[in-house]
């Protein structure tokens, strides 16, 4: 087992997101359905925060709802994903956000797949970066390639 790796809000990170990433993780924004770069992409890797790196979603749980937006029945680390009370816009959700940058990334509906637990965690690509299954060890995340590879 290596280093564990340290997630947390990096200032650097946040100066060179473009200005829809910022809007997204930083204001919770919300891109427009089926413009994001991730809602039809399905290659085997993670999907992780785009301000700390911390790993939030696989792609041996994403699944394509066709709501405009990445869907997901469950992140990598549980622990990783905050659900927080969401009452704007006149409707009550709740919110998805990171726990180490505290990015906005999405909302979380009880209307998944039954059989992988029933949630649907539909998240804005602009809040996400994707990291490719062969490029997982060389950028810190080996330990998490058996949640993709499962699938």
């Amino acid at each position: 087992m290596g280093v564990e790796m340290q997630y947390s809000k990096d200032e650097k990170a946040i100066a060179e997101l473009t200005a829809e990433q910022f809007q997204v993780t930083q204001n919770s924004g919300t891109e427009r359905p089926f413009t994001g770069e991730y809602d039809k992409h399905y290659e085997a890797g993670i999907y992780v925060d785009i301000v700390s790196g911390e790993p939030l979603f696989s792609s041996s749980t994403k699944f394509d709802a066709g709501c405009g937006w990445p869907a997901f029945s469950k992140p990598i680390v549980a622990a990783h994903v905050e659900e927080l009370s969401d009452t704007t816009l006149g409707m009550v959700r709740t919110e998805v956000r990171s726990k180490h940058a505290d990015s906005h990334l999405g909302h979380v509906f009880p209307d998944g797949p039954a059989d992988q637990g029933g949630l649907r965690y539909c998240i804005n690509s602009a809040s996400l970066r994707f990291v490719a299954l062969a490029d997982m060890d060389a950028a810190g995340y080996g330990e998490f390639k058996n949640q993709v590879e499962s699938n």
